[in-house]
């Protein structure tokens, strides 16, 4: 409905660069089998790599099945395109965070040798999971120091955060989980508890109009929204909806048609997931 909406993680990982990448990992590493996952705040073409790279997307909701898939088909993950989702759901499987390695677009070189997204070969080998180096502006908010805030305030507070938060915010946090989680677990929590949530505001300020008898805020006083998803403004939703009607659809996004069916083959991989 606006052409100027997005996602700032999604831009961070331009089809140019993860296809450098891919194909440095497979030159890197010819004897390995790596799994690339993306998750679902990517561009059509990655989720195409993944499809013809025997890979997969996959939600907030869905990650460690994700994972755990991707580990039984090879011995190493590249995640795209947020680190902190990716760090967040290796932790919960027992990896080692000496077993992830960011791969910064950035750090390419050195002057004598080529270092792989500022690795060397052999710390490619050593490592299970390669995080690829981007992040929500709005999730990398959410700090430590807000949480300890929050209950020098709310003695009694109850903290819950989104995995795209970083890993010393989930881990000081009482509760981590997707959207879904968030929801459910918040919603069915005793009336008169204390909730500070670390994700979107609009969803922050649902759950407090839905739930009179809770309280509700937001982890982050200087509530900074997500600028790219509030350019979907439901005056552009009845515009668009409303040109459908009329037979003059309008913003119409047209992908390639074998990127459409790549893509599909790791969005169908993920629907199989139990």
């Amino acid at each position: 409905p606006n052409l100027l909406a997005g996602c700032s993680m999604a831009d961070m990982a331009p089809i140019e660069e993860v296809l450098f990448c891919w194909e440095d990992l497979q030159k890197a590493l010819p004897d390995e089998t790596i799994i690339p996952i993306t998750y679902m705040n990517s561009i059509a073409s990655i989720k195409a790599l993944c499809g013809r790279n025997n890979g997969i997307v996959c939600t907030s909701s869905n990650a460690v099945k994700a994972f755990e898939w991707a580990l039984t088909q090879g011995n190493k993950i590249l995640f795209l395109p947020d680190q902190h989702l990716g760090r967040n759901t290796a932790l919960k499987l027992g990896i080692d965070e000496s077993e992830m390695l960011l791969w910064d677009i950035y750090n390419k070189y050195s002057s004598n040798d080529i270092h792989y997204g500022g690795h060397t070969v052999e710390e490619l080998k050593a490592a299970k999971v390669i995080l690829w180096k981007g992040h929500c502006s709005v999730h990398t908010r959410f700090t430590p120091k807000l949480i300890n805030q929050a209950r020098e305030k709310f003695p009694d507070v109850q903290v819950m955060v989104h995995p795209e938060c970083p890993r010393e915010t989930v881990d000081l946090a009482d509760y981590d989980g997707s959207t879904e989680d968030i929801i459910q677990t918040v919603t069915n929590a005793p009336s008169g508890t204390t909730w500070a949530i670390g994700t979107e505001i609009n969803l922050v300020h649902r759950l407090a109009g839905e739930n009179p008898n809770k309280r509700i805020f937001c982890l982050d006083p200087m509530v900074c929204p997500c600028s790219t998803m509030y350019r979907i403004h439901p005056a552009y939703v009845l515009w668009a909806l409303d040109s459908i009607l009329y037979n003059n659809p309008v913003n119409i996004i047209k992908v390639d048609k074998v990127e459409k069916l790549e893509a599909k083959v790791a969005l169908d991989r993920m629907l199989t997931l139990q």
